[in-house]
């Protein structure tokens, strides 16, 4: 299943290609210790245009993964502001994060976050059917697409990390979303796996338009995006789109 190229006319009423993909500004997390207060992120600023690949890297510690779960509307900062297609997120309730997600939104974590007890074609077709979407042939096309037709049936304890993580990546491209939040998507898989698995998220991208951000320890994985995005000490330290450190 091959979908076309996301185009600034094809853009979403409510996420007109003018506008980013994603607005960060002075985004600060704070969190009790038993000193005080403990900045993990500690007023970060970007923006990210949709169709942009963008890694976001970092030590173990230094912020990456909260300022993921922040920008997805899954966690609540102190302060600061994170527009997500357009809307600010905070302003939301999280029904209504959660919706907005859903419409937009797609997820591949390192560890599959498959549900057990549903085979791979109705994982694939759960978001769809939340959606009130037909779902059985979407989502055996999208299976089909990424390899694994002659799987649909299996569930995720038959199926090899490669392949679980490709039902993972059915699952969030079959939604067809504006945005994709990766985190660390190859940790669980060897080295030839994963760069299997990255390649078919990076064909996926190219066929759609659908703007990346990745969490990721992966040097070679961060230099296949466009951009690269360096946290430490909760700080924004480093942007590749400016250069300047």
């Amino acid at each position: 299943m091959t979908g076309p190229t996301r185009s600034a006319a094809s853009q979403p009423a409510d996420t007109p290609a003018a506008q980013p993909a994603i607005a960060v500004r002075s985004l600060t997390r704070r969190v009790a210790d038993s000193s005080g207060e403990l900045a993990i992120l500690d007023a970060v600023d970007f923006t990210v245009a949709f169709g942009e690949t963008v890694a976001i890297t970092g030590s173990s510690g230094s912020g990456k993964s909260t300022l993921l779960g922040l920008l997805a509307g899954l966690d609540v900062p102190t302060s600061g502001s994170v527009h997500l297609a357009g809307r600010d997120l905070f302003a939301l309730d999280e029904d209504q994060r959660a919706s907005l997600r859903a419409r937009h939104v797609g997820f591949v974590f390192q560890s599959f976050q498959l549900l057990p007890h549903l085979t791979a074609l109705e994982n694939v077709m759960l978001p769809l059917e939340l959606a009130g979407r037909d779902a059985r042939v979407a989502a055996t096309a999208m299976l089909e697409r990424v390899g694994l037709g002659a799987r649909l049936r299996h569930y995720p304890r038959t199926l090899s990390g490669g392949e679980q993580q490709r039902v993972s990546l059915a699952r969030a491209f079959v939604v067809e979303p504006e945005l994709l939040f990766a985190d660390e998507p190859t940790g669980s898989l060897d080295s030839a796996t994963g760069e299997a698995v990255i390649d078919l998220m990076f064909e996926l991208h190219r066929e759609r338009g659908t703007t990346l951000l990745l969490v990721t320890h992966d040097a070679k994985l961060a230099q296949r995006c466009a951009r690269q995005l360096v946290v430490a000490g909760g700080r924004l330290v480093h942007d590749s789109a400016s250069d300047v450190s």
